[in-house]
């Protein structure tokens, strides 16, 4: 491998301030339109050829973005206008590295200003081959990450696409197995629901068919990462790595469960198949029967939940106990949780396996940048 090189950040690459523009121009093209906070909307135009990198210039600010498609940056970014010969991907992973958030500036808005980011003095692989060895294990990693979601997001899709059928349209399949409502299944109209529903089927509160629980405070046994010890995942109401939060010797919750976002990011829901810890902000719905679980996911995926905070979004366990659930016959609720089990099951296992492909990639970052780890 070639030796890490004093440099200033321009002496790798140069940016460019993002484009004007104009209110409602961008969204009938093909052309994604990159804003600090990712995509804005499409252009009929591109200004960038990918592959390229954006970075936050006011707003969220630093964060850099790989662009693999042509492109409109938008004014509220700043893009590498010249690479210098230097391996993009490489150029990515450094400016992740790198942290450049930090370098922010202004009391109010934060912003970023190119002319403070080129001077930067920095340590950086100037030998093209080394940088692209160094990019290829981390891209390789990023890329099963990638693989791994775009798997989840399909079974995902596939199991709403099942429960819309059956149990929005009813049309699951009848004892002669015909889609019921379109084959002339009977319908009955239900006063709680102010609508028909199969006949057979039925109401019931939520507290009727499982167990509610509110999250509580962080264990006293804790570490980031999982421990000979410490190997029970403790979630919180975020998004990133599924509100993963940390890890803890022992479960509050046993058997497979879903969790709904009490806070900030209401009503975010997930299936956990393993044992874990919520903390505060999350509520955590226990089936009485398994076969309910994907069923009641999907369910509050579909909802629009209220807004019960006078100043954030807020979920109780008392405003949910006693939601109105349409309960389908058990026969159609066993054989829809029997089509997807198996797809719940290779989504828990690739969402462990981007856990600890991100753990390794973040690992990897400094060690690679910093020359600590060499790549032959």
């Amino acid at each position: 491998m070639g030796s890490l090189q004093k440099c200033t950040l321009g002496d790798l690459i140069e940016f460019q301030r993002g484009y004007d523009l104009p209110k409602g121009d961008f969204v009938f093209g093909e052309y994604p339109v990159q804003s600090s906070n990712g995509i804005l909307g499409y252009h009929n135009e591109y200004k960038v050829k990918a592959p390229s990198i954006t970075i936050g210039r006011s707003g969220t600010v630093g964060i850099p973005h790989l662009l693999t498609k042509n492109f409109f940056p938008h004014n509220t970014t700043l893009f590498v206008k010249d690479f210098k010969g230097n391996d993009v991907h490489y150029i990515f992973y450094l400016l992740k590295y790198l942290r450049l958030n930090d370098y922010k500036s202004g009391s109010g808005v934060p912003t970023m200003n190119r002319n403070h980011l080129h001077p930067l003095k920095i340590k950086a692989f100037r030998n093209i081959e080394t940088q692209q060895k160094i990019a290829s294990v981390l891209s390789t990693l990023d890329e099963k990450i990638a693989l791994n979601n775009q798997i989840n997001a399909t079974l995902e899709q596939m199991a709403k696409t099942l429960y819309d059928y059956w149990f929005v349209q009813f049309d699951f399949p009848d004892d002669n197995g015909k889609p019921y409502k379109s084959s002339g299944g009977e319908m009955v109209y239900n006063e709680i629901l102010k609508r028909e529903i199969p006949k057979g089927w039925e109401v019931k509160k939520l507290s009727e068919i499982a167990n509610l629980k509110a999250g509580g405070d962080k264990p006293s046994e804790f570490s980031d990462i999982p421990t000979e010890d410490l190997t029970i995942p403790i979630f919180s109401n975020g998004i990133i790595n599924d509100g993963l939060y940390g890890y803890t010797n022992s479960s509050t919750i046993k058997k497979p469960s879903i969790t709904i976002s009490a806070r900030g990011t209401i009503g975010f829901s997930k299936i956990r198949m393993n044992p874990f810890v919520p903390i505060i902000r999350l509520i955590s719905i226990t089936p009485i029967e398994e076969f309910f679980l994907k069923y009641l996911e999907q369910f509050f995926k579909d909802m629009d939940f209220e807004n019960s905070g006078s100043v954030q979004q807020q979920l109780t366990v008392p405003q949910i106990k006693d939601l109105a659930i349409l309960l389908p016959s058990e026969k159609t609720l066993n054989k829809f949780h029997g089509i997807t089990l198996n797809g719940l099951l290779q989504i828990e296992n690739n969402n462990e396996q981007i856990i600890e492909l991100t753990k390794l990639r973040d690992w990897l970052l400094p060690m690679l940048m910093n020359g600590q780890v060499t790549v032959q």
